[in-house]
């Protein structure tokens, strides 16, 4: 992973969160769209910068989609959604601290984007369907992806991102030398 910041990288660490997102969506009779994808993103953009944040995002569907053996059409759709807004939350967490608020901001601008960009495509693209049956089949998948991405972005993001940024302690030699202490005369 070359695209990490040599001084930031933490290749365990990027690991880790492609591999929580799969076994989430792995979760059998789980809500369409409740998934912690977004979720880490942008804490990942946020500490490691855009093309880490693109690869998350492209990463966490495709790896999906080849193991449970859905790759198709839409994986290309949804992955390419994914990685722009994987991309463009480094830039938007650029100028903004990695706040609450900011990833529920960011939460919804970002779901709204790749609904419309993938709902309203892929089925009137890939599948013959209507675009009024894509649009009105679309509002309730939406409500549910923003509440759901919405929580994950004000409980996980945080969480995440200061996981990402956490750094060994390190250690101080003591002001005092306990074995030699200078005494101080005051005249």
């Amino acid at each position: 992973m070359i695209w990490m910041d040599a001084s930031k990288k933490n290749y365990f660490k990027f690991t880790l969160g492609l591999a929580l997102c799969l076994l989430v969506r792995l979760i059998p009779f789980r809500a369409p769209n409740i998934e912690p994808i977004l979720a880490a993103t942008m804490p990942f953009s946020k500490a490691y910068g855009a093309l880490t944040g693109f690869s998350f995002a492209i990463l966490s569907i495709l790896l999906y989609d080849v193991l449970t053996g859905t790759l198709g059409m839409q994986t290309f759709f949804t992955a390419g959604a994914y990685g722009i807004i994987g991309w463009w939350s480094a830039s938007y967490f650029k100028k903004r601290e990695a706040s609450v608020l900011n990833y529920v901001r960011f939460a919804i601008i970002g779901t709204l984007f790749f609904d419309v960009l993938t709902g309203l495509t892929v089925g009137p693209l890939l599948f013959q369907q209507s675009f009024m049956n894509a649009l009105v089949g679309q509002i309730p998948f939406t409500a549910l992806h923003l509440t759901g991405n919405i929580i994950f972005a004000l409980v996980l993001s945080p969480v995440i991102y200061n996981f990402i940024i956490k750094k060994k302690k390190t250690s101080t030699a003591p002001v005092i030398n306990v074995l030699r202490p200078k005494i101080i005369q005051v005249l």
